[in-house]
């Protein structure tokens, strides 16, 4: 199994809302930061969100639309997407930072594991 399952996609109209999960299927998930990125053919994986620290951060883009989320009794983290555009579909993808060091959230090498994605289609 992956390290990292997410789960929660598919496609609604521009300007809905969608709920994304990630979850660690064989244990306890208790990483020193979680993130979301997302990625479209062709291009690098973009930082969307990530939670460390008990604080929370945010790509510009999504500010005051998007929220990262830890339910601990879930074993998961999640992003909840408001109003999304269409040019926000894309495959987004969990990522886990296992150990202590920096502060580098906006940057997909920082993090450890990774999980498969999830598609987002937010259509216009």
């Amino acid at each position: 199994q992956a390290l990292l399952v997410e789960s929660g996609g598919g496609r609604v109209q521009a300007g809905g809302s969608l709920r994304l999960s990630c979850t660690a299927p064989l244990r306890t998930l208790s990483a020193h930061a979680m993130g979301w990125f997302r990625q479209t053919p062709g291009k690098e994986r973009e930082f969307i969100a990530s939670a460390f620290g008990g604080a929370t951060y945010y790509a510009d883009s999504v500010k005051d639309r998007f929220t990262i989320s830890r339910v601990h009794a879930n074993n998961s983290v999640y992003l909840q997407m408001n109003n999304l555009k269409p040019e926000e579909s894309g495959v987004y993808y969990c990522a886990e930072r296992r150990s202590y060091g920096g502060t580098w959230y906006a940057q997909a090498s920082w993090y450890d594991y990774w999980g498969r994605g999830t598609q987002v289609t937010a259509s216009s």
